[in-house]
């Protein structure tokens, strides 16, 4: 294969992938189901060995808006960072059935800037699909969880 042509096939694998990437995650079939809310939130953590996470948020199911709070931790972590998400939630019957322990069994990297994402659940079956952008110095390598409780007015 000739150097140009080789070149041209990479350029259009990226612009294949950068249009694909941002495309809207509605416009595509979802393994998980419908979505039946969406959420946004923001949160730091702190780690040393064993962490912290807190923040909160702003869940929209059946046209309203509520707030909850954001908590948890993980295990064999070193750093601080800020995270900011956006998601989809699905299996969601009743608004506090969103409480609960989410966990996902992962690890990651930050070091300034950082995307990524996660699908996890809780134990009354509501299923969360998120990405999110961390800013800071951030190492973890073990089990992390986060809990979502709503606010009440």
């Amino acid at each position: 294969m000739s150097r140009r042509l080789f070149n041209s096939s990479i350029c259009a694998m990226a612009a294949t992938s950068i249009v694909a990437l941002s495309s809207p995650a509605q416009a595509a079939p979802d393994a998980l189901g419908k979505p039946v809310a969406h959420f946004s939130l923001e949160a730091k953590s702190a780690d040393i060995g064993i962490g912290f996470t807190w923040g909160e948020g702003k869940l929209t199911y059946k046209g309203r808006t509520y707030r909850f709070k954001v908590s948890g931790g993980n295990i064999a972590a070193v750093g601080f960072s800020k995270i900011t998400a956006t998601g989809t939630v699905y299996n969601l019957k009743n608004l506090h059935d969103f409480d609960g322990g989410y966990a996902a069994l992962d690890g990651d990297a930050t070091l300034d800037r950082g995307i990524g994402g996660a699908v996890m659940s809780n134990s009354n079956g509501v299923k969360v699909k998120f990405t999110s952008a961390t800013r800071g110095a951030h190492l973890a390598a073990g089990a992390q969880g986060l809990s979502f409780q709503i606010r009440e007015k």
